[in-house]
């Protein structure tokens, strides 16, 4: 049978979607393919139409049992044999689906990773001729995934015993990194790769920038207003139950869920959205994974979530129909904090490792066997993190010291120590890998934060992230519609200045650590290096010595800085705000250095530039931040000037500027907005929205002195 006639006879669809026929094609040649499709692309079918024309068995992976239900249920109503195998089902259950599949009654089997521990389960599969193994969600396999998960890794080993049958991978997100460690964990042989576009031209990105809890209590009720049907992701179960508080009595409809809730608990809350009974899901991100209600109209991310795969998998919830939708994440700085405590908890050191380790030792029983739970651990040990614990536990196992195992008529997991007589201090732990995961979450955090602090155009931020140019703004983010018409791909000359200067602060970078950068003004070093300027401070540097040194020396120097403030502002570099402010390259920003993205920005014109010929020696500027008499008086003033202003609005007076920023302004004592904005920690918004306060009092000041 033809894949269109399969098509319409068991799905009853027309046509295949793009890209699903060219999908469906290697797949059924017996070829190994990994596929990045967006959420709504229609990937299930790329697998399941093929394991109807199949001569044996389609094995399915997927990582959780709502969404493997799901599908089962749609595929049986349509007459096609699917069966599910998971931890839910009775012994005597699990036995009829394991008989049915040796019988040659199942076409479909989908299971979790977890299965493959179970050597039952892998030898009746090695009775049947396994046609197809399908890995959903396959991101989850790779430890620099946003979604890893330890038992992911046995599948490279599940499928040798198998005999290696062809493999399809499938995922919405992946970085071009992530999609490399899935080829390499599943031993895919020469794979079709596959990369149907990201861009989902129906969404409407946005980002709140909201000072209090309530700014975004206001902003989630204009959108269900506006909006009616929807998600709103929450980091934590905490704020989830504290948001449905605040919503409960406002005569909307609603409903919660998350991890904490009982399985029949949730089960309920998803069948009351995914059937029209609630308008509006609370969640955090354990909602969502397989969610196909089409008329999602809205997606609101209360924090930020961990990393740009996240959000775009959880935003691209929305318009699934192809009817505008919109996604708005609602940013607060200190929402940060949420996010750090968990990359800590899913990065225990080398210290709890040996803790946690030990503790288990000290439980065993006669047979190395430790039902102790995580809370009773986590009050043993020196971390009172459970999430560490819990982390340190699967590390453990993934280094064969400890496994797990299931506990006959529990829904909880014991643990064996398979090393019992081995010391703590002799674990087999590579202490480099542990630290470059920590640093690579670290790195993904911080994207999240790019994204929300950039004002370019939001989705070609996005698709520069996973590495696909986009040749034109979206034109309806608040990137967009804040610069207008005044966004656009670069001309090749600009193209090629523009990979100058970030190459030029790609060098600079490495050359100096953060401690160099201490005293040093970025912006302007970085200028005075690209243009070939051997200023006292970019000799003692040895800033000459960059082969980027002079590469724009032709330039303008107000031209590079307006280059250098534009690409700050769409996200292609970022300023970090400390003691020690730096200028360093986005992962967006690498992207378009290496000409693996595009910069829809708001280009300078260099029609005012003098030639460097013909222009003035500027008087250079004071940079330092170190107070005379003078300055520490204005300094005060400004201070206080800062708290009446932090007290009038109820923020903390961070949010306005840090004491480290006004020390500098009221060193260098800047009279106009344009002026500020070459002061760390300042920049284009904040100079405009903030210094129109402070200017009066500066301008009073450098009167008097004068």
């Amino acid at each position: 049978m033809p894949p269109e006639a399969a098509l319409q006879t068991y799905f009853q669809l027309p046509a295949f979607r793009p890209g699903q026929r060219e999908i469906i094609e290697a797949v059924l040649n017996g070829e190994d393919v990994l596929a990045i499709m967006p959420t709504g692309g229609g990937k299930s079918l790329c697998y399941q139409l093929p394991a109807t024309l199949l001569p044996g068995i389609t094995l399915v992976v997927s990582p959780l049992i709502a969404l493997m239900k799901d599908q089962v249920d749609a595929l049986q109503s349509k007459g096609i044999a699917a069966e599910v195998l998971n931890s839910l089902q009775s012994a005597t259950e699990q036995s009829a689906v394991l008989r049915r599949m040796a019988s040659g009654e199942c076409r479909l089997l989908y299971v979790a990773p977890e299965r493959f521990r179970d050597p039952r389960f892998i030898n009746t599969l090695k009775q049947r001729n396994v046609s197809l193994v399908a890995v959903d969600e396959a991101h989850c396999i790779s430890q620099w995934g946003h979604d890893f998960r330890p038992d992911y890794l046995r599948l490279g080993l599940g499928l040798a015993s198998l005999g290696n049958p062809p493999v399809a991978a499938f995922t919405a997100t992946a970085t071009p990194e992530v999609q490399q460690d899935i080829i390499r964990a599943l031993n895919l042989r020469s794979p079709q790769h596959f990369i149907k576009g990201f861009a989902r031209d129906n969404l409407t990105f946005r980002v709140t920038h909201a000072a209090r809890k309530k700014d975004k209590l206001k902003r989630i009720l204009s959108l269900i207003r506006r909006h009616k049907c929807g998600i709103i992701y929450c980091a934590t179960r905490k704020n989830v139950d504290a948001l449905y508080e605040e919503l409960a009595g406002m005569d909307l409809s609603l409903t919660v869920y998350h991890a904490g809730l009982s399985e029949e608990e949730r089960h309920r809350a998803q069948e009351l959205f995914m059937q029209g009974g609630a308008d509006v899901v609370i969640a955090t991100n354990a909602f969502g994974m397989g969610i196909d209600r089409s008329d999602i109209r809205f997606v609101v991310h209360y924090e930020i979530p961990g990393s740009l795969e996240a959000y775009y998998q959880e935003a691209g919830r929305a318009g699934r129909d192809g009817k505008w939708a919109v996604c708005e994440l609602l940013y607060r700085t200190s929402d940060r904090r949420v996010q750090d405590f968990f990359i800590d908890g899913s990065n225990p050191d080398i210290g709890v490792l040996r803790d946690v380790y030990q503790a288990l030792r000290m439980h065993m029983d006669e047979k190395n066997e430790v039902q102790a739970s995580v809370r009773n651990l986590a009050a043993e040990v020196e971390s009172k993190n459970e999430m560490a614990v819990s982390s340190a536990i699967s590390l453990l196992a993934h280094c064969g010291v400890i496994e797990r195992f299931d506990i006959s008529g529990e829904r909880v997991r014991g643990t064996r120590v398979l090393t019992p007589d081995l010391p703590a201090t002799q674990l087999p732990i590579d202490r480099k890998a542990l630290q470059e995961k920590k640093q690579r979450d670290l790195a993904r955090l911080q994207s999240v934060i790019d994204y929300a602090e950039a004002e370019g155009c939001r989705q070609a931020f996005i698709l520069g992230y996973f590495g696909e140019k986009q040749s034109k703004p979206c034109g309806c983010c608040d990137g967009c519609q804040r610069h207008g018409k005044h966004l656009r791909a670069p001309t090749d000359e600009e193209k090629d200045t523009l990979r100058k200067l970030l190459s030029g602060v790609a060098r600079m970078s490495e050359r100096l650590g953060a401690a160099t950068w201490k005293p040093i003004h970025p912006k302007a070093r970085i200028l005075q290096m690209l243009l070939g300027e051997e200023t006292p401070d970019v000799l003692r540097l040895e800033l000459e010595q960059l082969s980027t040194f002079g590469i724009l020396k032709e330039k303008h120097p107000d031209y590079l800085r307006a280059l250098m403030e534009s690409s700050l502002i769409s996200g292609l570099l970022r300023q970090t705000q400390s003691d020690s402010p730096r200028i360093t390259l986005t992962p967006l920003g690498s992207a378009v250095m290496f000409d693996q993205a595009e910069a829809l920005i708001s280009w300078p014109g260099e029609e005012s530039g003098e030639s460097r010929a013909t222009r003035p020696t500027r008087r250079p500027t004071t940079e330092s931040t170190e107070l005379d008499e003078r300055s520490a008086e204005l300094f005060e003033l400004l201070k206080r000037k800062r708290n009446a202003l932090a007290a009038k609005r109820k923020v903390r007076p961070f949010y306005i500027f840090s004491n480290k920023v006004l020390e500098a302004i009221a060193v260098q004592k800047p009279l106009s907005i344009e002026e500020a904005m070459d002061i760390a920690g300042i920049g284009k918004v904040k100079a405009k929205r903030e210094m129109p306060a402070f200017l009066p009092l500066i301008a009073g000041y450098a009167k008097s002195d004068s």
